[in-house]
Formats: C-alpha cells, structure tokens, sequence
C-alpha cells in the first residue's frame, strides 16, 4: 500500500467480525424504491487516497464497507445520519488507515448512531508484530483499542461464508492470508462479492498480485464473475489482469483521487510510479459501461 501513497502514510486493517453491544434495526423513516440495493462510492475529504462504501437494502438496513480515513469520519457520520443512523453491520476489508481510521473515529463518538456487527478478518497480533511497518502497528493497535472501548465481541470470517442481509447476498472470496509476507497487509484483505437478483458488486480491497493469484486458483474463483468491480489498491498496484478478466465486468469502481487516477505526483500526468494508467489500459479492452472515480463526487448506484 505504500506504493500507492501521495504524500499520506496507508496503514492497514484486515478482519475478524465484531458484534457490538447494541443491534440496531432499520430506521422507520428510511425509504427505498425499487426492488434492488442502493450503493453509494463516497468521495475522500482529504488528498488521501481511501476507500469507503455504504449500502441500502429494499427493506433500509445499512451496510457499510471501510470508511476511508479519519478525515473522512465527519462526513461518513453525517452521511450515515441521513439514511437514519442504524447500521446493521460494517466490514473493514483490512487495517490501513485509508480503510479503517473513519471507524476508529466515528467508534470515539458515535454522535447518536448506532452499529449493530463490524466484520473482518484481522490477522493475529503476532503476524502484525513480525511483518508490519511500524505505522500499520499503530493503526492495527488503535483499531483494536477502539473496539475494545466500544465493548465490541470478535468473531472471524470463514471463507467461502455467505451472509444475507435483507436481501443481500454477500459471499466471502478472501480472507487473511498469513503464509503471504509480500505486500503483507494489502495481501490480507477480505474480498467480498454482493449481490441480489438484479446486480453483483465485487469488492477486491487492496488485494495485491499474490493474494489475487490464491484467489484466482481456489475453488471459489467461479463466484469471481460480476457486473460491478471496486478496481484492486485503488487501481494501481492491485491484482493482475487475469484477475479482471475472470470477474469480467461491465462497470468499475475507482476509489482513487485525480493525483492517482492519473498517476501524477505534481509533475504532471504519467509521472508517478503507481500503476493506473497501466490498469486504466487494461479496463480499456472491456467493453466497460462506466467508471465510476472518487473524486467525481458522491456516486449512487441503484
């Protein structure tokens, strides 16, 4: 994840499932239309890259996936609060701080909202003591605390796992990959695929080149195809083309700022070292619909 920084440090969160105290249900003055699920692709509020999802079932429950950084906690709250404030469950694909730190936050003062599971699948401490940098045993730390305050219970995502939430299938395709020290944390990462009748969302996190070939070659792999793809480390430096090619889709998610998209540090477009314009390429030989970027603003899909 470091390759994919501007001038930020990415630190890292993976899962286990967490079920608070409290289990809320969804507010009554929610109201959806349709017979489908609403996913918003939030924008970053700071230059940072990040990652931040939030899902609406037919019936109002809310799903959240990551949250982005702690600078993103203000607007994710207030975001939150406008669909009612009741979150039925939230996963952290893994412990970066571009990922996790808006939960962090939001778990300090939850200003009326209410959580009622948080799923993940976070590696052992002893893993994060022998293969993370000392920023990401910082955010794996304050994470921790914070649930811990929270007075949340801990429990692990199996993989293959199917969860259904109000309609939504969601199917567990990755989980922590201890064996893999390369690119540790990224390679980590919960990959996720949602889905009802009417679309599929799959959720890649920042799942690098290794974990993404484990992924291509397990069983698994045939619930890979999907119409929608959140694009792998924010669309440099992820998964390889294979990949893509076995989820073949028709939309992308790019949770990356205009600085990434256009791998420009401030010298101008294509002279950074991140990898998105090589994936941009890539995504060219699909016959992609629409591209959804961060930092286009709020981005509904219904």
């Amino acid at each position: 994840m470091k390759r994919a920084i501007f001038v930020f440090i990415v630190i890292g969160i993976v899962g286990l499932m967490f079920s608070c105290s409290t289990s809320p249900g969804a507010s009554d003055e929610v109201k959806t239309s349709g017979n489908t699920f609403t996913l918003w692709q939030l924008p970053n509020q700071t230059n940072s890259q990040m990652m931040s999802y939030v899902i609406r079932s037919v019936g109002g429950k809310i799903v959240v996936i990551d949250g982005g950084t702690s600078g993103d906690a203000p607007y994710l709250r207030d975001f939150l609060k406008k669909q009612g404030g009741a979150v039925e469950a939230w996963f952290i694909t893994h412990p970066h701080s571009d990922h996790c730190n808006a939960l962090v936050e939001i778990l300090k003062d939850l200003q009326g909202l209410t959580i009622g599971s948080i799923y993940a699948s976070l590696p052992e401490s002893a893993w994060i003591e022998e293969v993370a940098d000392p920023s990401e045993k910082k955010t794996y730390a304050d994470l921790m605390a914070a649930l811990s305050r929270a007075q949340c219970s801990v429990s692990g995502l199996e993989l293959g796992e199917k969860l259904v939430i109000d309609g939504i299938h969601i199917r567990i395709l990755g989980i922590k990959n201890p064996e893999i020290k390369v690119n540790p944390i990224n390679n980590s990462c919960v990959v996720m695929r949602v889905s009802d009748k009417q679309k599929s969302v799959l959720f890649l996190a920042d799942l690098g080149a290794q974990g993404g070939r484990k992924l291509l070659s397990s069983k698994l792999a045939r619930h890979l195809p999907s119409e929608y793809v959140q694009m792998a480390h924010h669309g440099q430096n992820g998964v390889n083309e294979d990949v893509y090619k076995a989820i073949n889709p028709g939309y992308c998610l790019w949770p990356a700022p205009l600085w990434l998209w256009d791998n420009n540090p401030g010298s101008g477009k294509g002279t950074g070292h991140w990898k998105t314009l090589e994936v941009r390429a890539w995504m060219e030989k699909f016959p992609i619909k629409r591209h959804y970027l961060l930092f286009e603003g709020l981005q509904e899909i219904r």
